[in-house]
């Protein structure tokens, strides 16, 4: 049981701090021009929400889903970092983010085995 609480709270921690990042980046580190920042910022941050309650709450189809929904940012993080300029760095935190949370959230899934009825007793 313990290992799968600190193994999602550091899930937690890493998916907020991706929302944390893009939210920064696209206000106030390297904002898309003020026409296109709204929509940046619904297509980025929109899919992000979409799984927050369930990885709030520890459930298990959310995490696993996700982790597969991760892979997107982590392709945007791609994107950004071999389009150079300013936003190499945030493209780089965005990469580390995305695999951490990639990592966590399987590890989480894989803990909480639903045939021995426990979470992280394995």
């Amino acid at each position: 049981m313990k290992r799968w609480r600190r193994a999602h709270r550091l899930a937690v921690a890493v998916y907020l701090g991706l929302i944390g990042l893009l939210l920064l980046w696209l206000i106030w580190l390297a904002p898309p021009p003020t026409s296109l920042r709204s929509p940046a910022l619904l297509l980025l941050l929109g899919p992000l929400l979409l799984p927050l309650r369930g990885i709030l709450h520890g459930r298990r189809y959310t995490m696993a889903w996700s982790g597969m929904l991760i892979l997107l940012y982590f392709l945007h993080g791609v994107a950004a970092v071999a389009g150079g300029g300013r936003a190499a760095w945030l493209g780089a935190a965005e990469i580390a983010l995305a695999l951490a949370y990639f990592a966590l959230a399987i590890h989480c899934v894989r803990l909480s085995n639903p045939a021995q009825g426990t979470r992280g007793e394995s």
